[in-house]
């Protein structure tokens, strides 16, 4: 478990098409550090209030700063520009398609600080951006395994090479549910509470089936059987069938799997030729989703079996 220092540029080039963010000046400053995972308005710190100013985050410049600046006059501006840059903010982001003027660009690229324009409103922005640094601040790691949304249920399919997982996750793409990743999955911790799943960047859109090769998913089967990121509600492993004599037949003892520390629902599936692991792949998916909202079926049978019990034992 491990989380890389995040970037501008890092942040710019996995969030500028949903950010709708387009650099304007200061491409020299891109390596500077994000150290906190939200946005700050630097209202304050341009009216001249700088006593608690939140430096280490993405400075966002909505209508509001915009009208306050062309307020004040120009050898003021230029005083609030030097007093804001000083502090080595990460990069500055104008809202709203607000164009920064000459003197701000001029004070950024004497301090190298990367200065963009969003056409988001100023809200809408700050919202997004949050969730995305939310996610790059999270600390990560790889689980081996595939990663399919199963009517809202998060599977990361496991197994050892050959068992089957490609060809499972395959049939479930067909049957309408979306893949997350293909044998290689990225998770998160995020809020310290739940683990969310993702696909390497470089592996988007693409799994291999042998035999076959490498196939795209997205353009195969519609761009409904991609999903980018999904929080892990369910671990299924995959076990040739002669290794799994412990097997829990009536799943009343519910087993788990820690990933990052958290654990998850986990249920092993024993493989043998005949058997439709996609199917008892989805209905795992369906019975993890009866007990999160409180019904667990081998309960609900044995105190059946009990309350049936009850009345012959008296007579």
């Amino acid at each position: 478990m491990h989380r890389d220092p995040v970037t501008v540029e890092n942040f710019y080039q996995k969030h500028a098409d949903s950010l709708q963010m387009t650099l304007i000046s200061g491409n020299d400053g891109l390596g500077r550090y994000i150290r906190e995972p939200t946005v700050n308005r630097p209202g304050l710190a341009l009216a001249g209030f700088i006593k608690y100013f939140a430096s280490k985050r993405i400075q966002v410049i909505g209508s509001a700063e915009a009208t306050f600046l062309k307020s004040l006059s120009e050898s003021q501006r230029q005083a609030r520009y030097h007093q804001l840059f000083a502090h080595k903010i990460p990069c500055l982001v104008f809202c709203r398609k607000i164009n920064p003027d000459n003197a701000l660009l001029k004070a950024a690229q004497e301090t190298k600080i990367p200065v963009f324009k969003s056409s988001l409103i100023t809200m809408k922005f700050i919202n997004l951006a949050t969730l995305a640094l939310e996610m790059m601040f999270a600390p990560h790691g790889i689980e081996m395994g595939s990663m399919v949304d199963i009517m809202g249920v998060g599977v990361v399919i496991r197994g050892e090479s050959g068992i089957g997982k490609s060809e499972c996750v395959l049939e479930l793409i067909e049957r309408g549910y979306s893949l997350v990743a293909d044998d290689v999955t990225q998770v998160s911790l995020m809020d310290g509470r739940e683990i969310v799943g993702t696909c390497p960047r470089l592996t988007m859109d693409h799994m291999e089936v042998r035999g076959i090769g490498i196939i795209n998913v997205a353009m195969m089967f519609g761009i409904k059987s991609i999903r980018t990121e999904k929080r892990v509600d369910l671990v299924v492993t995959l076990k040739a069938w002669d290794d799994t004599e412990d097997v829990d037949r009536l799943g009343d003892e519910e087993q788990h799997v820690k990933i990052m520390g958290i654990e998850l629902p986990h249920i092993i599936l024993p493989v043998r030729p005949g058997r439709n692991l996609a199917r008892l792949v989805e209905v795992a998916a369906f019975q993890t989703k009866l007990r999160l909202t409180g019904h667990n079926s081998a309960k609900e049978l044995d105190q059946r079996l009990i309350a049936q019990m009850v009345p012959n034992a008296n007579r």
